[in-house]
């Protein structure tokens, strides 16, 4: 992708309004474009970072037995109504009506719709265990949105939901999920930290939010460092080992400010091993049990030839959210850092002289080369003055950049830098594309 033919636009500040780091370097860095308060466009930046996690997500969701619809944005207000949320939720739900006078809601998340589904089709415990997801816009009218895509009022999510015939079976699900979950935040560079949480509106007795540590968190979070340490349990699913991978994590002590019990802490954490830092939420699941199924009558027949409302619960991830807090975690003075994963390009190539023909010919080289071989690449041909092309390299984080100058060639080298530790290395061509290669 040429960036002169590219719609990349930049700002060498952030605006007045923009509280912390994310919010001002996705502004900066041309991701996004505010609409309205907690409302923004995604510019092709922005957007292609969005597109890479929501496709880790999907991944990890189908790695663990989760089964993809898509539900709309727009729901009946009788369903909700039929669940007992729809005049408890709040303000935060933007309620609607149509031409004719039938009340619709924006949804913030889909409980009640997904049971809707679930209770037209399925019968019978045989088609249990199930597990549907979908990665859809949702909308919480919140009453101070703030901190950029971190508290937004329409935002991507992905949200699953588990059925099955009951409640040891229901756990076993919450624990594919909890596996899955720290699965995915690693892929994404991440260290997620599972700490107990309150259920809050979804309801329910079991709830676990999954809290990224960065020093710009919103929120003081307390926990033994070793679950920080911790790797990513893998993809084996069967029940024993996804119930070792909770029983590993919980026994160890994490609690948001919230939940926080300092005699607890000491008590069960030696003083080595306590940290308290900064954290973000990206992750939140929950069991609630039969709270939706038997007020909705989403009921199946059991082995015993008994009808019974069967077992939920539900487990949502933050997509837009995520980029927020990947930033948070990852940047520097000159700008963001992006782990490879979720980069919105592999390797900038910049150009020091675009009217130079010898350097224009090695670039274009290399950028076909590169691309070859399904590296994505940003090709920097604008006339914009060295000293600026880098700075928009190091601001919108590409984990490689490679520089081609007329004084380099004459040498037979080019720059290769690494953008997360700001090593550099002068190397022939070849060698710089072999590297970038792997």
């Amino acid at each position: 992708m040429r960036l002169s033919r590219y719609f990349l636009p930049t700002l060498k500040e952030a605006p007045s309004d923009a509280q912390i780091v994310s919010h001002q370097l996705m502004l900066r860095a041309g991701l996004i474009r505010q609409e309205a308060a907690g409302i923004y466009a995604w510019l092709p930046l922005g957007l292609r970072v969005l597109r890479k996690i929501e496709q880790i997500v999907r991944e990890e969701q189908v790695k663990a037995g989760a089964v993809e619809l898509l539900m709309p944005t727009l729901q009946l207000a009788d369903l909700w109504r039929e669940s007992g949320r729809y005049d408890a939720y709040g303000p935060e739900m933007l309620r609607i009506t149509d031409r004719h006078e039938r009340e619709l809601l924006y949804g913030p998340t889909n409980e009640e719709m997904i049971t809707d589904i679930f209770r037209a089709y399925v019968k019978s415990y045989k088609a249990l265990p199930l597990n549907l997801f979908h990665i859809q816009w949702k909308f919480r009218d919140e009453r101070r949105p703030r901190f950029g895509v971190m508290r937004g009022r329409e935002f991507l999510m992905k949200d699953a939901y588990s059925f099955d015939i009951d409640e040891a079976s229901a756990r076993k699900a919450y624990n594919r999920m909890f596996a899955a979950y720290l699965n995915t935040f690693a892929r994404m560079g991440l260290k997620a930290v599972p700490m107990r949480a309150d259920t809050g509106p979804i309801g329910g007795d079991l709830s676990h939010e999954f809290i990224v540590l960065a020093e710009t968190g919103e929120s003081e979070v307390f926990c033994d460092r070793k679950l920080v340490e911790m790797a990513a349990p893998g993809h084996d699913f069967s029940d024993e080992a996804v119930q070792a991978v909770f029983d590993e994590r919980t026994a160890l002590y994490a609690a948001t400010e919230e939940m926080h019990d300092a005699a607890r802490f000491e008590d069960q954490t030696a003083e080595g091993d306590r940290l308290s830092a900064r954290g973000i939420e990206v992750g939140h699941i929950f069991y609630f049990g039969t709270k939706y199924s038997a007020a909705m009558k989403a009921n199946v027949q059991g082995p015993d030839g008994k009808e019974a409302p069967v077992h939920m619960g539900s487990y949502g991830v933050g997509v837009s959210r995520l980029l927020g807090a990947i930033i948070e975690a990852s940047h520097d003075s000159s700008g963001i850092i992006w782990p490879d994963a979720v980069a919105p390009f592999d390797v900038v190539v910049i150009n020091l002289r675009a009217n130079d023909e010898g350097v224009s010919t090695a670039c274009e080289e290399a950028v076909h080369r590169l691309e070859a071989a399904g590296r994505e690449v940003l090709y920097d041909d604008t006339d914009e003055r060295p000293g600026g092309k880098f700075a928009t390299a190091d601001l919108i984080g590409v984990p490689w950049q490679l520089t081609i100058g007329p004084k380099g060639l004459a040498d037979g080298v080019v720059e290769l830098k690494r953008r997360a530790t700001g090593e550099k290395f002068s190397l022939p061509l070849d060698e710089a594309i072999s590297r970038l290669l792997g």
